[in-house]
């Protein structure tokens, strides 16, 4: 008999904190699960930590890694993932991630009362006070930008993220139906690491309602070698997003998406692109208003 959620956690070289991802799922007060732990080709003791809880929790949690065992980044991993999934809804955690105890029971509950909804996700706490983390830095969620405790229909929730000032669906706090993410496509195999996120979001927003829920549901840890902290040290951000914002501007105009929704969010991409090109232009171009005409055609 299928289980009713399939939870996906993907890692590459996660040792430090694998173990407590998959213990959180583990501990959920909800028990109707599977578990798949899908290494994108770790070179550490990953492998071994999926292996032993893989072993402990037979027929519970399952071990799967690339045929030929080599990193293929985050969305061929997920996807990978994805493949072996047998539950009717699917929820991801990354690995150095954690779940509260209720995360599962309340979003089954919302999507199981909610036939007409795709998605549901709640609030992420930022968390610095792990052991080992920041204590200095307090933890915090963002605001969520729109009402919460209520269904978000086409395209309010992706206008939002588009603003990139409040909390979008995240991985590791929501969960989704598997009609949803198949029709969606699944994960883009051209972004394995920043934005592969947004991308997969942004296709299931244009397509789907969401309920958003105001609960904090998961714990985003706060580490110096997680995939935002290593791009953000290395100023990779702002090129990653012009990339997503472009990729999204192409992929809207081969969608058949309401052209009044697409109408939306294009304008909405195109002075996003605006914003975030001129702040770097501008300190280097003398003219940075006809290079951006060149760069972000109408």
């Amino acid at each position: 008999m299928s289980p009713k959620v399939s939870c996906i956690i993907i890692v590459y070289n996660g040792e430090k904190f694998l173990g407590e991802a998959i213990k959180s799922v583990l501990a959920q007060s909800f028990t109707d699960w599977e578990l798949l732990v899908v290494d994108d080709g770790s070179t550490d003791s990953s492998r071994e930590i999926a292996q032993r809880f893989a072993q402990t929790f037979p027929g519970l949690v399952r071990w799967l890694r690339h045929a030929d065992e080599q990193n293929h980044g985050m969305s061929a991993t997920r996807n990978l993932g994805l493949s072996h999934a047998r539950g009717e809804y699917v929820a991801f955690l990354d690995a150095d991630d954690v779940w509260l105890p209720n995360k599962l029971a309340a979003q089954v509950a919302i999507l199981d009362a909610q036939p007409c909804v795709g998605a549901t996700y709640g609030r992420a706490l930022i968390w610095h006070s792990w052991e080992g983390g920041n204590t200095n830095e307090p933890d915090f969620s963002y605001e969520l930008g729109v009402t919460p405790d209520q269904i978000h229909h086409p395209p309010a929730l992706l206008l939002s993220q588009l603003l990139n000032i409040y909390q979008s669906p995240t991985t590791s706090g929501s969960l989704l139906r598997r009609t949803l993410v198949e029709e969606a496509g699944g994960f883009e195999p051209a972004f394995g690491g920043m934005f592969e996120d947004a991308v997969f979001f942004a296709k299931a927003l244009l397509i789907a309602s969401f309920f958003v829920s105001g609960e904090v549901l998961f714990k985003y840890r706060q580490h110096s070698s997680s995939a935002g902290a290593v791009s953000a040290a290395a100023d990779r951000d702002a090129r990653a997003r012009f990339r997503f914002l472009i990729w999204l501007k192409r992929y809207l105009g081969n969608t058949t998406a309401d052209p009044r929704v697409s109408k939306l969010v294009q304008s909405l991409i195109r002075k996003q692109l605006w914003l975030l090109a001129s702040e770097h232009l501008k300190a280097v171009f003398r003219k940075p208003r006809a290079i951006l005409r060149r760069l972000i055609p109408s």
